[in-house]
């Protein structure tokens, strides 16, 4: 019998862990990345138990480690600069990991990284599914120096992000899956800590329709992101993304602490501006191929479950092929069959309580937001807000790659 081959496209967190788990089980993968190279840390994450519990059975959780501070305090403030002790992101039920999205990706690297062939600077262009495997034609380098080659693999995985090429290529254009939220988001990495706050504390701007928030950690810069909320997204990237930002925030005087963040992500040597999507399908696969994370159903940065369903969803796939040995379109089946239902609760989470709490949606939002910080000022009403945000993020422990 011939080792089956599996081409994984996006070297994420999906692709990253889809390769160490199918290589585990007698896969022979080959990753492709369109980037030239390794990408940068990136910007905030949070690794909830769903993702702990799967990180931990692949024997990466320790290499993850955790940047949440011991002594971080998250301030709510305003823009005169008044501050109240708020409830930050790692205060949440579960106590999520408040990490970078590159401690993940570099845990899985180096685990699969002396194992599995890699290539840079190489797409798929067009992919032909065939009754008995897959014949991708992968393109690698740029212009003239640019060379393609024609591959056959017994599965295909695209994970390679919101605006996937695989999916477009095997599924349709992304008009037909992409659900906009009608907000943006724009994220970088402070050079300079807020004046007035300990490197180690965490902050929030929550105003209707648009916020701000800082997110510290540990042995490295906090990062910042804001979101606002927009009628007409395609006009935000008509002009420098710092313009529209100043809009989102304006006509108000910035005060001084949204101030300096705004200058601080012009000056940014890397940033992040996009709009907020969620992917909706009624199929992640096909016979052979199959879709993961962001480009399957990208639950958002409001979900906070992003980093953690696409580990389940790698640990998982890498069990149900293992049990259909030889069976790959009845193990693809089972794998979106159970996890759909869970899938589907976290990108109504993400709608509805996990994007009211990255920005309030109306006045009234805002008010519940402040009179909930009140009651977190007090450690009686701290426990009974605990208590009760629980029971919604309940969801979030189940360790649903466990089989």
């Amino acid at each position: 019998m011939t080792t089956p081959r599996v081409l994984i496209v996006g070297m994420g967190i999906g692709g990253l862990a889809t390769a160490m788990r199918l290589r585990e089980i007698g896969w022979e993968p080959v990753l492709v990345e369109r980037a030239p190279a390794r990408r940068p840390a990136g910007y905030f994450i949070g690794l909830f138990e769903t993702g702990r519990a799967t990180a931990q059975r692949m024997g990466v959780l320790d290499a993850i480690g955790n940047r949440a501070g011991t002594d971080s305090i998250t301030y709510d403030i305003d823009r005169s600069g008044k501050r109240r002790p708020g409830m930050g992101y790692g205060d949440l039920p579960g106590a999520p990991r408040l990490l970078l999205r590159g401690d993940i990706e570099a845990a899985l690297y180096h685990a699969v990284a002396p194992h599995t062939e890699i290539r840079y600077g190489t797409t798929p262009i067009a992919i032909d599914e065939r009754p008995d495997g897959v014949d991708a034609t992968l393109r690698t380098g740029v212009g003239e120096e640019a060379s393609e080659s024609t591959e056959r693999f017994d599965l295909v995985v695209g994970a390679d992000g919101l605006r996937s090429t695989v999916r477009r290529l095997a599924f349709g254009p992304d008009s037909e899956f992409m659900r906009p939220l009608h907000h943006i988001i724009g994220a970088t990495i402070l050079k300079e800590n807020v004046p007035g706050y300990r490197p180690q504390d965490g902050l929030v701007l929550a105003e209707p329709g648009r916020s701000v928030w800082t997110f510290p950690f540990t042995d490295h810069q906090p990062g910042v992101l804001f979101n606002y909320r927009t009628d007409d997204e395609d006009a935000q990237f008509r002009r420098p993304p710092i313009e529209s930002l100043r809009a989102a925030f304006g006509p108000e005087p910035t005060g001084p602490v949204l101030e300096h963040l705004l200058e601080q992500f012009e000056q940014a040597d890397d940033y992040l501006f996009d709009s907020v999507h969620q992917v909706e399908m009624d199929t992640w696969h096909t016979d052979r191929i199959v879709l993961l994370g962001d480009a399957a159903w990208c639950l958002t940065l409001y979900s906070g479950m992003g980093a953690s369903t696409a580990l389940a969803g790698a640990d998982l796939l890498g069990t149900l092929l293992q049990r259909n040995g030889g069976n790959t379109a009845r193990a693809l089946r089972e794998w979106d069959q159970r996890l759909r239902p869970f899938i589907a609760v976290q990108q109504r989470g993400g709608r509805t309580q996990g994007l009211t709490m990255f920005v309030p949606q109306s006045g009234r939002d805002k008010a519940i937001r402040t009179f909930t910080q009140s009651l977190m000022s007090r450690p009686i009403g701290k426990r009974v807000m605990k208590a009760l945000a629980a029971r919604q993020f309940k969801e979030k422990s189940i360790d649903i790659a466990a089989v």
